[in-house]
């Protein structure tokens, strides 16, 4: 079969001025050097690939003869005047014989017997039916630390600390009472009030005014930010007025 001719080819339909879109730049973020230089400075020894980066070794501290041997103690002068150990016996040394004693072994065991306390058996319990025993005070069933007699009771140490936390406390509120007397709300006369109210309407006249002497035709920069100011104060002293007419009692802070 015969190749496709080229000009029959349905790649030929693709125009070929059409380009890829160039790719966007990839983002970097802007700690990259300092994490950088975080990993370099907490990186320690062994912990990379190759050979650690460490200080070489001076010549000059090379590994001395009998330096790694561990030092004998101290010369201690010999005394030839010490007591000796008893000497060993001779072969015709024989040990005493024949001393008996008068006492009646037989009668003094009976008697201890007789006259002794019984002994108290331990206390066990048996845990399942073959039988299988197990110490009862060790076990956590007898009633043992109930019956002691500080049992119930607050030990000191926790006491003095709850009277230490109650001291602590009792300090703080006095101190937060002194701050609250000292930063007291003080009420506003009606004197006061009124010539604080004369005033803001005062100043709202000024500035009225002012806005008023502005040229109509507004055209640079420097007089839209004169007005816009100008509007703003306006605004603020219209809100300040309207709130002392509102409220006929006022508080402020002590300074």
């Amino acid at each position: 079969m015969d190749p496709p001719c080229t000009s029959e080819s349905i790649y030929n339909l693709i125009p070929s001025d059409l380009k890829e879109p160039p790719q966007p730049p990839r983002y970097t973020s802007v700690f990259r050097e300092s994490i950088k230089d975080d990993m370099k400075k907490f990186k320690t020894a062994m912990k990379t690939m190759g050979p650690a980066k460490i200080d070489v070794p001076s010549p000059k501290d090379f590994l001395k003869k009998h330096s790694k041997e561990k030092p004998l103690p101290p010369k201690k002068k010999f005394n030839r005047c010490t007591p000796k150990k008893p000497a060993v016996p001779l072969r015709t040394d024989h040990p005493i014989m024949g001393i008996q004693s008068g006492k009646n072994f037989i009668n003094t065991n009976a008697a201890d017997v007789i006259m002794g306390v019984a002994k108290k058996p331990k206390p066990i319990y048996v845990d399942k039916r073959t039988g299988d025993k197990h110490d009862l005070e060790t076990s956590g069933l007898l009633p043992k630390y109930i019956n002691k007699k500080d049992y119930g009771i607050t030990p000191e140490y926790i006491c003095k600390r709850n009277e230490d936390v109650k001291k602590a406390q009792e300090e703080y509120d006095n101190y937060i009472q002194e701050n609250l007397k000292k930063a007291a709300m003080k009420r506003l006369s009606d004197e006061e009030r009124e010539a604080v109210l004369q005033g803001l309407k005062k100043n709202w006249e000024e500035v009225h005014k002012e806005f008023q002497s502005l040229s109509v035709f507004i055209d640079s920069i420097p007089k839209k930010i004169r007005k816009q100011k100008l509007e703003e104060e306006m605004k603020q002293l219209e809100h300040d007025i309207s709130v002392i007419e509102k409220h006929k009692i006022i508080y402020i802070a002590n300074k």
